[in-house]
């Protein structure tokens, strides 16, 4: 009697707990690629027209579903996409897929030779309607091609394309910011300078893939995150999605993906990393030579990045988490808004020049800050369990400290952590860089609190460990 009576209570265990569902994956790449020409380039402080495109842009979507949690994780080829702009792609995909804003991570790639999404021409205007239809038909459409499907992840170091661009300079060479200070550490000081001493911080040379297959193991989507600023160096007056672009053209021929294969970069933590050796001079560049340079090494890498997965699982729990952080705005000091107005005051010409340089831009920002009429900015970070593999965004240029720090002391075997994340808020220094200074936490470039990145870090390890 006992062996049927166990047969029965095993019976009955097994009708009465489900089995975990299978993963289901979809992948799509919408063109975005603007119109409508002359429009302006963003990227920099002085009016850069672009009459056309160099080569296409993307919104590409990767989105997975275990039964229970469907997320969705899209690369934009933009400098960067405000939080409210992203919300409108998002609240108009979920009304198509009945999936949550909540659930949906938007990052910026961050190409300084990408389309304004401001509204004050009208090429901007209709690039705007365009960016966003186009961001929520990405995610749309690869809801729709959810299928079963497998994941795998690694990282593959390449080091050779990253260098911190904050240096020490000699005894005396270091020159006056904006503001008429000195500054203990200078960005960007210029490749072959005799005055550079030693960079202000590390990189982070690896670049991480999540791997999605079908369940024939064909290549459905790759995810890449690597923590480079843009490259730059496209053809004067056209617009480039600069090595992000090109990084997704070439994967396919590394994995033998199909039509509908999916490869897409996201920025890391590249706040003070960019592609700029520093210590040689490089030989000049043809328009367009370097992204295809670093894109192939990117692309190379990838593929080595892919070969070290073991096995692509099935069986993966999805979570996903979101946070608003509240965070306080700068203010300028009384002698910092003096100055201010007083360098704003100066209308000679020659008396202009004579100011330090973009004196007068950052003199703006200083007023601006002092009359912003919010005390308070809310920031939105997330946190994505994909099995055993993590990724945390970030709305903010993160600096490479803040993202090996994440990746150090997250519960999960591998992190991924992607900058630009659902909005655009500026630099994000730590406050150790602050008590150095530097154009990334210049009011103006940095719009928050000095220890911002120690709140959101704390943050996100709190949604990492729970998500665990």
């Amino acid at each position: 009697m006992k062996a049927p009576a166990l047969l029965l209570l095993a019976a009955a265990f097994l009708t009465s707990t489900p089995l975990q569902a299978a993963l289901r994956a979809g992948a799509a790449a919408v063109d975005i690629t603007p119109t409508q020409f002359p429009m302006n380039m963003p990227g920099g402080f002085s009016a850069n027209m672009a009459e056309g495109a160099h080569d296409p842009f993307h919104s590409r979507a990767l989105v997975l579903d275990d039964g229970k949690t469907t997320l969705a994780m899209v690369v934009v080829d933009n400098l960067g996409a405000g939080p409210d702009v992203l919300l409108e792609a998002k609240t108009l995909a979920a009304a198509k897929t009945g999936m949550s804003v909540e659930n949906m991570l938007i990052s910026s790639t961050h190409t300084h030779s990408g389309p304004s999404l401001n509204t004050r021409s009208e090429a901007a205007a209709a690039y705007y309607k365009q960016f966003v239809e186009g961001v929520a038909a990405s995610i749309i459409q690869a809801h729709a091609a959810l299928k079963p499907a497998a994941v795998g992840a690694a990282a593959h170091p390449l080091p050779d394309e990253v260098f911190n661009r904050r240096w020490y300079l000699k005894e005396g060479a270091m020159p006056a910011n904006p503001f008429g200070k000195f500054d203990r550490v200078k960005m960007n000081p210029g490749a072959g300078n005799a005055a550079l001493e030693r960079p202000a911080g590390p990189i982070d040379p690896d670049i991480t893939v999540l791997s999605v297959q079908d369940t024939k193991r064909n290549a459905l989507a790759l995810f890449a995150n690597y923590s480079l600023h843009y490259v730059g160096g496209a053809p004067k007056g056209r617009m480039s999605a600069d090595y992000f672009g090109e990084f997704a053209r070439l994967m396919p021929s590394r994995l033998r993906g199909g039509p509908d294969f999916v490869a897409m970069m996201s920025n890391g933590t590249s706040g003070d990393i960019n592609n700029i050796p520093f210590t040689v001079t490089r030989p000049p560049r043809e328009p367009f030579e370097q992204i295809r340079v670093v894109a192939q090494k990117a692309a190379d890498t990838a593929w080595f990045a892919h070969r070290k997965i073991e096995k692509h699982q099935t069986d993966v729990t999805l979570g996903m988490a979101q946070r608003k952080v509240t965070l306080q705005y700068r203010r300028p000091g009384a002698q910092e808004v003096a100055e201010a107005k007083a360098v704003l005051a100066v209308k000679d010409k020659a008396a202009i020049e004579a100011l330090p340089r973009l004196a007068q831009n950052y003199a703006r920002s200083t007023l601006n800050a002092h009359e912003r009429p919010e005390a308070t900015l809310d920031v939105t970070v997330q946190a994505i369990r994909i099995g055993d593999f993590a990724v945390c965004g970030i709305p903010f240029e993160v600096f490479v400290e803040i993202g090996l720090e994440l990746k150090k002391r997250s519960p999960f075997p591998q992190t991924m952590v992607i900058g630009l994340a659902n909005g655009r808020h500026g630099y994000l220094p730590t406050p150790a860089h602050h008590k150095l200074g530097g154009y990334e936490t210049w009011l103006g470039t940095n719009q928050v609190q000095e220890d911002a990145s120690d709140i959101l870090t704390a943050n996100l390890l709190e949604m990492l460990a729970a998500l665990k």
